[in-house]
């Protein structure tokens, strides 16, 4: 018969993973940390990159509840873009509800400070800006062999409703790119999006912000921008997949993102 040492000695050999402490977000930050300082640009490290993602992950306590694949797929995806998440509002690591798979899973979504930084280091491009537009403006908008953006901001307290957005991008070969959203183009784009359903959206507290990176992200595809970079940026808004995931049929998502987007959001 085996003795009461002998039996213990046993029940630790045959059941290692009931001791085995369970891994937790940071251990998985780490184990991912070599991918992700592979897939910066030289500008960001991957430690000030971790810190960032962690006290994202701290202050919105529903990303620990969260699928960590997902998770960690928007991080990867800051990662590749060089965008910090966080109160800079260059991009958002947001928890939604999958009704489909009855999980929480996690969405990147590029904020307006993310747009211009990316779209300025492309090197082609001058300057990029975009502001939003109200009612008591003086506003001129134009299209045809002339076309025209002319905004006199109200210098009054009562600015009126909100009534759409502009984008401008001045290259440094002397050309330009305009393009005007309404509001109801807008909210046609933001319904479209899974960051609309969730109570960390930026379209709740930062609306006008999420207004004008929606015209910039309109205007993208006019812009001097590397291939890759379109590519990487036709994902603003999956749910935590890396462009290494995608497979020939989702391809067209780089060609129309916007149709891509509203069978996401549908399926969900």
């Amino acid at each position: 018969m085996a003795t009461t040492t002998e039996l213990k000695e046993q029940m630790k050999q045959q059941a290692p993973a009931q001791t085995k402490k369970p891994k937790t977000i940071e251990d998985y930050m780490k184990q991912m940390a070599p991918a992700m300082a592979e897939a910066l640009p030289k500008h960001m490290s991957v430690d000030r990159l971790t810190r960032l993602a962690m006290t994202t992950i701290r202050t919105t306590p529903a990303l620990r509840q969260a699928d960590v694949s997902s998770l960690l797929g928007a991080v990867m995806q800051a990662a590749q873009l060089g965008l910090e998440p966080g109160l800079l509002g260059q991009c958002y690591l947001l928890p939604f509800k999958n009704k489909k798979k009855a999980i929480t899973e996690v969405q990147f979504i590029i904020g307006y400070k993310g747009m211009i930084d990316l779209a300025r280091r492309s090197g082609h491009i001058q300057s990029i800006y975009s502001h939003a537009v109200f009612e008591n403006d003086v506003f001129e908008y134009e299209l045809g062999l002339e076309p025209k953006l002319k905004h006199t901001p109200t210098m009054s307290t009562d600015k009126g409703a909100f009534i759409g957005a502009y984008a401008v991008a001045h290259f440094k070969d002397g050309g330009h790119q305009f393009e005007f959203m309404s509001k109801a183009d807008i909210e046609k784009r933001k319904g479209r999006s899974k960051a609309a359903n969730s109570d960390y959206s930026p379209w709740l507290t930062d609306y006008e912000e999420m207004a004008k990176k929606t015209v910039i992200r309109h205007m993208w595809k006019y812009l001097p921008i590397s291939v890759e970079m379109q590519e990487q940026v036709a994902y603003d808004e999956g749910v935590g997949r890396s462009i290494k995931d995608v497979t020939p049929e989702e391809d067209v998502f780089v060609q129309a993102p916007d149709e891509i987007l509203e069978a996401e959001a549908t399926e969900a």
